[in-house]
Parts: structure tokens; sequence; C-alpha cells
């Protein structure tokens, strides 16, 4: 299996276009036709994690954290940045980083955070993406199911835990082939009207060049008709932050000593609860106080999240509890869930390729001990 196939499957559970504009995830450094021996998982890459992948005999590192997220203006040793991209080219290793689209994927960060906390019910706190398109096209009646079939195999037609969805009316279309055409029904020069079905199919907006090559490479007339609309619902596999409930309602000091325990967070910056006893939790791996309205519109007890500026917290306003729970100690849970993930699927393609969760810490921040 090589780089480009792995990053195959992160991509279709973290796809690139959900991340934001600015944001620099894919392939950061490396061959995407190496074969992969072996992955390393991690928050960031560092000089001690490529080295932990060379030890491991890892040629693809997986990080949240992209290395190259500035422009370089020169690659040597003087930078730390530079070290890891020379030690990662002397070493033949791939680096791949799947940012901001894997915070805003169903099982993505925040899913992670919300499993450690144990958290039930789970669902996005903010659905803000509307990446759909529909896509219709016209078929005589025999070929429909074929070219409908096709689309599905492309992507199209997935709507929630359903696939091969379609819409289908049964209509006439009419045609008249000029002199050096080649008309499958019919013969040049003469109006035709033919039994066609009108087949409509929705598809993520990424997908449609695939799509519409499949809908063409099936599709039993010379000149396939096709429209593309874009579609303003929701898409309901990408988000941002999560809300759910805890199995029982518990005090804040006790939600605060378990979060501390399952994160391993040294310090929690965190406001009063308005409430005795808490139990609707949203939560935002990374820096999410721009969620904090949501998460009080939505009925949580609680907000976990990371980054928070101190006039952030006085906007809390005796409406919920505000967590600051450290930035790597909330994303950190979704290097876990990245092995596993891929863990399952290099098995369902028959791959034994080992994938590890890197071992050396990557937490820049340390707390005072005086």
């Amino acid at each position: 299996m090589t780089v480009r196939e792995v990053q195959e499957i992160l991509e279709a559970w973290a796809p690139p276009d959900i991340a934001w504009e600015h944001d620099n995830v894919g392939l950061q450094v490396g061959d995407p036709d190496l074969r992969v021996r072996s992955i390393l998982v991690a928050l960031d890459a560092t000089e001690d994690i490529i080295a932990e992948a060379v030890r491991r005999g890892a040629n693809l590192i997986i990080t949240h954290h992209p290395l190259l997220f500035r422009p370089l203006r020169s690659i040597s040793p003087v930078t730390s940045r530079g070290r890891c991209v020379i030690a990662l080219a002397q070493h033949g290793i791939a680096l791949y980083s799947a940012h901001t689209n894997l915070d805003f994927t169903r099982g993505g960060t925040s899913f992670a955070l919300a499993d450690a906390i144990g958290l039930i019910h789970q669902e996005f706190l903010r659905k803000p993406f509307r990446l759909m398109n529909k896509i219709v096209t016209f078929v005589p009646s025999p070929q429909a199911e074929d070219v409908a079939l096709a689309m599905a195999n492309a992507g199209a037609g997935v709507i929630g835990a359903y696939d091969r969805c379609s819409f289908r009316t049964e209509g006439t279309g009419s045609f008249r082939g000029g002199p050096t055409s080649r008309p499958t029904i019919g013969s040049p020069l003469v109006q035709e009207h033919v039994p066609e079905v009108r087949l409509e199919m929705i598809a993520p907006r990424r997908k449609i060049g695939e799509v519409v090559r499949a809908l063409v490479m099936t599709h039993p007339y010379e000149e396939s008709a096709y429209d593309v609309y874009p579609l303003e619902n929701v898409n309901t596999d990408s988000g941002m932050g999560v809300i759910g409930d805890l199995p029982k309602p518990v005090s804040l000091t006790e939600f605060l000593r378990n979060l501390r325990r399952v994160l391993g967070s040294t310090c929690l910056r965190h406001t009063d609860s308005p409430r005795a006893k808490v139990r609707c939790i949203a939560v935002c791996g990374g820096g999410g106080s721009e969620l904090l309205e949501d998460a009080i519109t939505s009925g949580a007890d609680v907000f976990v999240t990371a980054d928070v500026k101190y006039h952030t917290f006085h906007d809390a306003d005796g409406r919920i509890a505000i967590v600051d729970a450290g930035h790597h100690e909330t994303e950190f849970p979704v290097v876990g869930a990245v092995v596993e993930r891929l863990r399952r699927a290099l098995v369902g393609r028959g791959k034994k390729i080992p994938v590890q969760a890197a071992t050396r810490p990557t937490n820049p921040v340390r707390q005072a001990k005086v």
C-alpha cells in the first residue's frame, strides 16, 4: 500500500474541502507513491517524533498539526522545522497532516474528546457546512438503473445511513441529431421523442467530477445531458464541536475531577457552574471559544475547550460553566481515534501494516511547581 492509498482512506473520513481555507492539510513531505511499511500517529511532528519513527521502522508519520503551516523562507538546520524536514528526507519518511478537516468531521477531534469524557447521545454542536450538489440527468428507461448504479459507485446517492438514493420521474425527451451525429436512438436530422427517466441524485461537492465521469461513461447517448445544482442542505457528517450527555448528573467538582483524570490535565481553568448538577456537556478539541454561544443556546451545562481568553470567561455570565482543559489535552484523544480508524481500514483491505500511536510527548506547555 502506498502513501497515496493511506491518504485516500483518511480523506474519505476527513475530506480536505471541509478544512479552513488557509489551513495546510495533506501530504507535507514525501513521495505519495512510497510503499508504506509502518505508520506512526502523533499530534505534532517534532524531532523526537521523527526519531521515534526511525527507531520503530515507520516510514509514514500522520500528525494532527501541520509541520508546514506558514511559508518557509529556507530549509536549514538553523530552525526546528528545517531540521525536521531534513530528517524526514534523509530517512525516507513521508509526513501527512489532517488538521481542521479532522476537527470538523464526524468521529474526529471533538468526538474523540467526547468519547474520552464518556458522553452519550453525541451530535455536532454547530453544522455550518453546505457541501452537497444535486446531479440530474435524463436517461432512456431501460438504462436508468445502470447509470444510477455507476453514479452511486462514484459517490452519489448517500443520505445519512442510506446509499444508492435517487429520485426518478418518467417523461419524454426530444432531440434532433445533426448531420454528423450518431444517435443511439433514431436517425440524424430527424426529430425524435423518447421515453426517458429524469434521474436525480445528490453527491458531495468534492466527488462531482468522479460522479459526472461515471454518468457520461455509462450513459447510452452520444451526448449525455446533465445538470449540477448547488444545495443549501446541511452536511450531516461535518460540523464544529460536539454536544452530548453524561450518563447521569454529577456536581461540577466531580465532573472536573474525572476530566482531569481522563485527559491527564495538570491544570483546569474554569468558571463556576450556575447549576448544582451538570449533565449536558459541549466540547471542542483545541481552541473553540467561538462556539460558546452555540453551547449556551444548545442548553449545555458545561463547555470544555482550550485557549480560552480572560474576557471569554466573563462572557459565560453565569449561564454556563466554561472549562479550559488545555490545547494538547483536548486534542490528544484523536490520536487514538486515527490509529483505530486506520487499523480497521487496513484490516478490511487485507493489509498487515502496523499502525501505532507515538509515545514521545509533544506538549510544549509545562506547569511550574514552586
